[in-house]
């Protein structure tokens, strides 16, 4: 389909060259050398009212002779620019030396062509001077040459507008250098640029001025629109597509203007319609002689709309965009097409739908054309996704004819109204231009086999574009096709599968028309209503609800009627499948025609174990559901699980129900709605709230706080009372009943990090169950506890396997009990506890060898930031006790110390052995508990007693020690005042129930009268660490023992005598040896080689004699050694420190090397202080005074 001459017009060049020189052979070889540079590449166009800058990749012209150009004349009817010649070339030959032949031959054949192209308007010419190259004649770079040279009295002649005109070009016959040209091609572009602008700013002030005319009387609007469009086709012959496209898209933005108007004096009728209107091309512009009828102000806007159509979508096509040019297409025959309605009844029958159809499919064809004419990238999706629409157009258009011509029912899909009216009076024969719908509308069968071509063609269009939501909208059509022809299997087939893919896309309306379509060829089929049918039957009622019941969904049936018996089918058939004995449930997520929504708190049942739930039951059906049951799990911290349900007798009626649901066991805390299950028989319509949805507001995280219920029954778990480091460990749990009277109780523990014995568990130290009248009995599984009164607690230990690399251990507790008050109810507890697996305290040994005598000092420390009481602290020997050893303590009176992250506790034990060293070892017992728990002691037994006289109220004693617990945690300044005198001073808090507040007041005045028993009382904790006594080879006394003085007389009292700065005192060292702690008694015989020392004290004492030596140490022996002192300043100080060390055994070997013993050596003079007096003496002076 070519467009008219018109717009094919290429830029027009001239040449003409000297008659002789045209008349030679060489002419012709000039002139193909010259066409040979053509097209013209790479122009660079700046538009004149704009910055940016255009690039023409390629420019075809029309070289055509000088001669054959005919006289100009001026034309009424305003063309392209480029009918008349932009640029004219003169070539001659002549040597540039020979300027006498350029003066006698070549001027005046220059000049005359010069003066004939000047006179003509917008256009430039240029001037070609062909040399042969001479190398002797070459440029020599001379400055001031003399300028006579043809080229330069070229320029002189004809450059007198300061432009150049004139390219010499030094060529040679064969020369096929493209470099040769380069010259001459960019004059070319130069003049050919130039002459443009000239003649299109001219044609735009035209435009313009016109334009500004619009409102004044004789202006025509079809007269502009030629006048303008002359830009247009300018601009697309200089291969500007981009600016010959604005023209008509500011053409069509005024068209609608004076449409709006209604001035529509200067067209004919809408549509004048002709034999063969309904088939033609829609893009055609030849089909027609539109310009003629544009001209003679006779065009239809029909036409002229067809018209400007087709110029804007052939510039889109040049310009590689397809898609734009087929949705512009789309959009057309949409807005003509709703147009044409209003003068329907003029027109032929269904000439709008053949129009649309036809041209629909002619413009697929006219883009396919294009692609392969323009080479146009087709691997964009959006140029297959254009035609794919179009097609569907088509498409659309066959349904309506197909109805109309009894194909087709009047039911979606193939209309998009239920409630279809026929377009043809009963007479009416349906006939078309287009032979195809003729055949079609005559025989089914190609009705049919024309409808699944086009439909397929379209389907794989989409695809290819990657628009698959549309391709399956297709499918479904194709699908209710099959339906109608007949082919139900592969009709239900496809109905079943398209909703699926439809639900991505949030296409309700057509997923419910495909989901009802699945019900009625089900029914259609007598197929079983299997569980296929349940799900069937399902998704078509969450389709009606999604999309509100709205059209699309059902056609020709009441929809409350249609659901309704949806809903008996679908009970009845899960009734069938539970009746089957079906094994498994069926489970449907998050259906949305039954919600339920919860209060955000529940409640305490109050007399019994657990808590209710206030649920909300939304039935978004206009029938009643059949319902059984109603379940809301929440889930909380450590994957902490609880249900809440409740049976429902007459099923959920449209709109709001509510319910109270019952959760059998206590667990506080906040949770998070979960998920919700609404059982129907074996059909479970399930929730999960915890899901990722696509649409994040459509659901809000709930949720829900559960009270505590301190009547409820409880397990508390601690380290065992009773530790003892070495053995197995343990862990003490506590079981409280509360409100409960349970029959049987089965507690089983479990860890991830350790592995509890429960056969070997045992009730705690103390507690029998003959006393308390519990059955109690360890399994391999858990601990059975039977018949526990209500208010008790029950204390076993449970062993476990090793967890001392741990600092914590999470202990899991699931309780399964049955209570006397509802025998029939099975409930199970679960708690998270966590077990703190660290010691409370931490215990430091030092040891001070004496002779035959060992003290320990053992410090306590607390590991954590808790106060610890200790009631007693012992070191035991073994029960079979040890020969010759005893155990002293330090003092024997027993009082409670208080350890705190601050202030630890010294205990010190001194180690009586008469045989040598101890090799059995002892235990250290220490006897403690937390402050904490010694408080809350104190706390309970208060209340008990303020309460004793109301056995029955139970709650209110569990919330009182709460809240006076409570009190004591939020300020500390109790502690110090208990420590010293027992006083619990609680902090005053605001309690407002009035039983409640007295007990209170009552507490707390008790509770500040506390005082410390004499002697321990209550439970304590007790904890024994296995301690080694030491060995030592050598236990060395050190001592100085100051003799005399040489000025010193004997003293019979054994004092030592004054001593005075600067006098010699003699001082002996005795070093006393003893074996009596080695390794083995063999030692008493063995010999060891010491060295002393003497401390240098160089402030106070100066030290003459051995103050270094070694010497053979035997057991039991002395070693003395004499010195002599000289104090160096008066006053009282220590004497010198000595030290003893071993020296290595020779011929014993340790670790590759000679052997150490261990020594340790006191001071028995550490702690003596000698008092050095300040030497002087008096003298007597007689001084005479005079005579008197």
């Amino acid at each position: 389909m070519a467009a008219p001459a018109d717009f094919l017009q290429k830029p027009i060049i001239t040449y003409t060259a000297p008659p002789t020189f045209i008349a030679s052979p060489n002419w012709h070889k000039v002139l193909a050398t010259i066409s040979a540079q053509l097209p013209l590449r790479n122009i660079h166009w700046k538009p004149v009212s704009q910055t940016t800058l255009r690039t023409i990749q390629e420019l075809d012209v029309n070289l055509v002779p000088f001669e054959s150009l005919r006289d100009e004349l001026t034309s009424q009817v305003p063309v392209t620019l480029l009918e008349k010649p932009l640029l004219h070339i003169f070539v001659f030959h002549c040597e540039d030396s020979d300027v006498e032949a350029y003066r006698n031959l070549h001027k005046r054949f220059i000049k005359d062509w010069q003066m004939s192209v000047s006179n003509r308007k917008n256009q430039d010419w240029l001037i070609l001077h062909i040399i042969r190259p001479d190398p002797s004649k070459m440029p020599t770079g001379k400055l001031f040459a003399i300028k006579n040279s043809v080229l330069d009295k070229l320029r002189t002649d004809f450059n007198l507008d300061k432009r150049e005109h004139c390219v010499q070009l030094n060529w040679n016959i064969g020369n096929d250098n493209p470099q040769v040209w380069a010259e001459f091609v960019n004059k070319l572009k130069e003049g050919l640029l130039y002459a443009f602008d000239l003649a299109i700013s001219q044609r735009q002030e035209e435009v313009k001025r016109s334009e500004n005319q619009q409102s004044m009387p004789g202006w025509n609007f079809c007269t502009f629109f030629i006048l303008k469009e002359s830009l247009a086709s300018s601009f697309e012959g200089m291969n500007l597509l981009e600016e010959a496209l604005v023209p008509y898209d500011e053409l069509e933005a005024l068209f609608q203007r004076v449409s709006r108007e209604k001035n529509m004096s200067w067209f004919g009728n809408l549509i004048q319609p002709e034999h063969n209107d309904d088939s033609q091309p829609l893009l055609s512009v030849n089909k027609k002689k539109y310009r003629e009828m544009i001209l003679a102000n006779s065009i239809s806007v029909f036409d002229f709309r067809i018209y400007l159509l087709s110029r804007q979508c052939q510039l889109l096509a040049k310009m590689g965009l397809i898609h734009e040019a087929t949705t512009k297409v789309g959009f057309f025959l949409g807005t003509l097409g709703k147009r044409l309605r209003d003068v329907e009844a003029s027109l032929p029958p269904l000439f709008i739908e053949a129009w649309a159809y036809s041209s629909a499919l002619s413009t697929v064809e006219q883009c396919n054309a294009w692609v392969k004419e323009y080479k146009i990238d087709t691997s964009k999706p959006s140029t297959n996704a254009g035609k794919a629409e179009l097609l569907d157009i088509a498409r659309s258009q066959l349904d309506i004819i197909g109805i109309e011509a009894s194909h087709l029912p009047p039911i979606p899909p193939f209309t998009s109204s239920t409630s279809w009216t026929s377009r043809l009076s009963s007479v009416a024969k349906l006939s078309f231009s287009n032979e195809t719908l003729n055949v079609a509308v005559g025989n089914r069968q190609a009705f049919n086999e024309l409808y699944v071509a086009l439909t397929n063609r379209a389907i794989d269009l989409y695809a290819k574009s990657g628009r698959r939501k549309f391709a399956l909208k297709l499918h479904g059509t194709l699908a209710a096709f099959e339906c109608n022809r007949g082919n139900l299997s592969a009709a239900l087939n496809t109905f079943i599968s398209l909703p699926a893919h439809y639900s991505p896309y949030l296409w309700n309306s057509l997923e419910g028309f495909m989901l009802s379509r699945a019900v009625h060829t089900h029914e259609q089929l007598d197929k079983p209503q299997d569980t296929e049918w349940v799900h069937i039957v399902l998704a078509f009622l969450k389709s009606y609800v999604d999309h509100r019941g709205e059209e699309m969904l059902m056609y020709d049936v009441d929809a409350t009627e249609y659901v309704a018996r949806l809903v008996d089918s679908l009970r009845s058939s899960v009734e069938q499948l539970e009746a089957a004995q079906t094994p498994l449930d069926l489970p449907h997520p998050d259906h949305p025609a039954l919600t339920v929504s919860v209060a955000d708190s529940a409640n305490l049942a109050e007399t019994r174990d657990g808590s209710y739930l206030e649920a909300t039951i939304t039935n978004h059906l206009p029938v009643t559901f059949p319902t059984e049951e109603i379940n809301v799990s929440l889930s909380g911290r450590e994957s902490e699980k609880v249900k809440f349900n409740a049976s429902i007798s007459d099923g959920l009626p449209p709109g709001h129900s509510h319910f109270t649901l019952y959760c059998k066991t206590s667990a506080p805390g906040t949770f998070l709605l979960e998920s919700s299950e609404i059982r129907s028989s074996h059909l479970v319509l399930s929730t999960n709230y915890r899901k990722a949805f696509s649409k994040p507001s459509s659901r809000s995280t709930t949720l829900i706080r559960i009270p505590s219920d301190p009547l409820a029954l409880d397990v508390r778990i601690s380290q065992s009372s009773r530790i003892v480091l070495g053995s197995p460990q343990s862990l003490m749990a506590v079981l409280s009943t509360g409100r409960n009277q349970v029959r049987k109780a089965i507690v089983r523990l479990s860890s991830p990090s350790a592995t509890f014995r429960c056969r070997e568990a045992c009730l705690e130290e103390g507690m029998f169950p003959t006393n308390i009248g519990v059955s109690f009995e360890a399994t391999k599984d858990g601990v059975t506890l039977e018949d526990i009164p209500d208010g008790s607690e029950i204390s076993f230990m449970a062993p476990h396997s090793d967890a001392s690399a741990l600092t914590a251990m999470k202990v899991n507790i699931e309780v399964d009990y049955v209570t006397v008050q509802e025998p029939d109810v099975s409930r199970t507890a679960r708690f998270s506890r966590v077990l703190i697996t660290t010691l409370p305290l931490s215990v430091n040994v030092e040891d001070f060898f004496r002779g035959t005598r060992l003290i320990s000092k053992f410090t306590v420390s607390t590991t954590s930031h808790q106060h610890i009481r200790i009631s007693d602290a012992r070191l035991d020997l073994p029960n079979d006790g040890v020969e010759g050893v005893t155990v002293e303590r330090s003092s024997s009176k027993r009082r409670i110390i208080t350890v705190t992250p601050h202030q630890p506790a010294n205990f010190l034990f001194a180690l009586n052995s008469t045989k040598g060293p101890v090799r059995e070892s002892l235990n250290l017992s220490i006897k403690y508990r937390m402050l904490r728990e010694e408080v809350e002691s104190v706390i309970q037994k208060e209340v008990g007693k303020l309460l004793e006289d109301y056995p029955d109220n139970l709650k209110q004693k569990i919330v009182l020690i709460s809240k006076l617990v409570d009190a004591l945690e939020s300020d500390a300044g109790w502690v110090d005042m208990y420590g010293i005198t027992g006083e619990l001073l609680v902090p005053d808090l605001h309690v407002e129930d009035g039983d409640l507040a007295m007990a209170w007041t009552m507490a707390r005045k008790r509770l500040a009268e506390h005082r410390h028993p004499e002697s321990p009382e209550g439970s304590w904790r007790e904890i024994q660490i296995p301690v080694d006594v030491p060995f030592m080879n050598i236990v060395a006394a050190a001592r100085l023992r100051v003799v005399s003085t040489p000025f010193a007389s004997a003293s019979s009292s054994g004092e030592l005598p004054s001593l005075y700065a600067g006098q010699p005192i003699s001082a002996d060292l005795l070093i006393h040896t003893t074996f009596h702690w080695g390794l083995s008694p063999s030692e008493h015989q063995k010999q060891y080689l010491l060295r002393f020392n003497i401390e240098e004290m160089v402030r106070e004492w100066l030290v003459s004699g051995p103050k270094r030596g070694d010497f053979i140490a035997t057991d039991n022996a002395m070693h003395i050694v004499p010195i002599t002192l000289i104090a160096l300043h008066h006053g009282e100080f220590l004497l010198p420190k000595i030290t003893v060390s071993a020296l290595p055994i020779s011929g014993t070997l340790t670790m590759g090397s000679l052997a150490v013993p261990s020594i340790e050596t006191y001071q028995v003079h550490g702690a003596e202080k000698v008092l050095i007096l300040p030497r002087g003496g008096r003298s007597t002076f007689v001084i005479s005074m005079g005579p008197g």
